[in-house]
């Protein structure tokens, strides 16, 4: 049996949850953000069903963008508690099939497994998911790169002529791709199609004369490390051939870090509102890293004006603790080193845990 890796990913994961709740909403445009209020300021969206897709809203869009473009939507808060337990619900059902998952945030992870039909396997964890009332789309491959792309591929389909439901390696909401029909599939496509390649990379790749992903395949090894490094420039040639990383890690490193920030609905510009915001955020975190059993030996304040202007700064500790007062009074003296003469428009704390935090006596300026 061969070794393969899926890589499955909900679909409209937050607004699915809510359908659960809401069955009478499916079908219709919905939309996940903030407190649900449209008019809220600087509330972003977190996730848009398919049919308000449609109208070209997006995640990551204001809330107030999102409603001029489709001004019938539903706007529903975000419930964070909610996506957390679904998404755990999901994983519990991909470690019935096996203990080889590894979790990429709420909804997705990659799973690895030895099977002579990794169609099979895929088509039994779908079943399993909708049996949670959700549904997913999975890719199949032999590495995470092109498990991770098949699962575009799987997303449409059918839907699409660039992936006709007759195409090799196409099945209802699962795609396989690896070496095999690797260059069929990739070889005529844009080099920032790969997972990882950024619009960015793809310019300086296109000086190069690299186009596409048939491009980078031939392109001279060493002169993308000239390019780009002698790691990251040979890495690129390696992606552009569809190889990539096989490990699954089960078990997600220790937190090295754990942070809190805010986008207040106006900016402030008194310097008590302030002090009084930054101590609420490192009271909150400090709570937060107590209860997860982690001790603080670093604090770190990010300020960003109404200009976007933005600067952290941080202070060792005088001792590692979990004392919230301590924590707060040394997130007010960090603040204390700002200058404050715009309004503020963001702040955020992060403390740096123990044992893994950067070594260091004197106060620093983050860059």
């Amino acid at each position: 049996m061969a070794r393969w890796l899926l890589h499955v990913d909900l679909d409209q994961f937050q607004a699915a949850v809510e359908f659960r709740r809401h069955p009478e909403l499916r079908g219709r445009p919905v939309i996940v953000g903030g407190n649900g209020d449209p008019e809220e300021p600087r509330k972003v969206v977190t996730c848009a069903s398919y049919p308000a897709r449609a109208f070209g809203v997006r995640a990551g869009m204001a809330l107030r963008s999102a409603a001029r473009k489709c001004p019938d939507a539903v706007f529903l808060p975000l419930d964070v508690p909610s996506y957390e337990e679904a998404s755990e619900e999901v994983m519990a059902r991909l470690r019935s099939f096996t203990d080889q998952v590894e979790v990429w945030g709420w909804d997705e992870a990659f799973v690895a497994a030895d099977t002579d039909d990794p169609e099979r396997l895929a088509r039994a964890i779908r079943a399993a998911i909708a049996e949670l009332d959700l549904t997913c789309a999975i890719g199949i491959g032999d590495n995470k790169l092109t498990a991770k792309l098949a699962t575009g591929f799987a997303k449409s389909v059918g839907k699409s002529a660039d992936t006709p439901a007759d195409h090799p390696g196409s099945q209802e909401g699962m795609f396989r791709l690896t070496a095999a029909n690797w260059s069929e599939v990739m070889a005529h496509r844009p080099t920032n199609a790969l997972w990882g390649i950024g619009n960015r990379i793809a310019a300086r790749l296109a000086e190069l004369d690299i186009h596409t992903v048939g491009d980078l395949m031939v392109a001279d090894r060493s002169r993308l490390a000239a390019e780009f490094g002698p790691a990251n420039g040979p890495y690129l040639w390696v992606m552009g051939r569809g190889a990539g990383d096989t490990e699954v890690v089960t078990k997600p490193p220790p937190a090295v870090g754990r942070s809190r920030s805010e986008t207040f609905p106006r900016d402030l510009d008194d310097r008590a509102e302030i002090s009084a915001q930054v101590a609420r955020l490192a009271a909150e975190v400090a709570a937060e890293i107590t209860t997860a059993g982690r001790i603080a030996v670093r604090v770190a304040v990010t300020v960003r004006t109404s200009t976007f202007y933005t600067r952290s700064k941080q202070s060792k500790l005088s001792e590692p603790t979990t004392d919230i007062p301590s924590i707060v009074d040394t997130a007010l003296r960090v603040l204390d080193r700002f200058p404050l003469d715009r309004p503020v428009r963001l702040l955020g704390v992060r403390l740096e845990l123990a044992p893994l935090a950067a070594a260091g006596d004197t106060d620093t300026d983050l860059t």
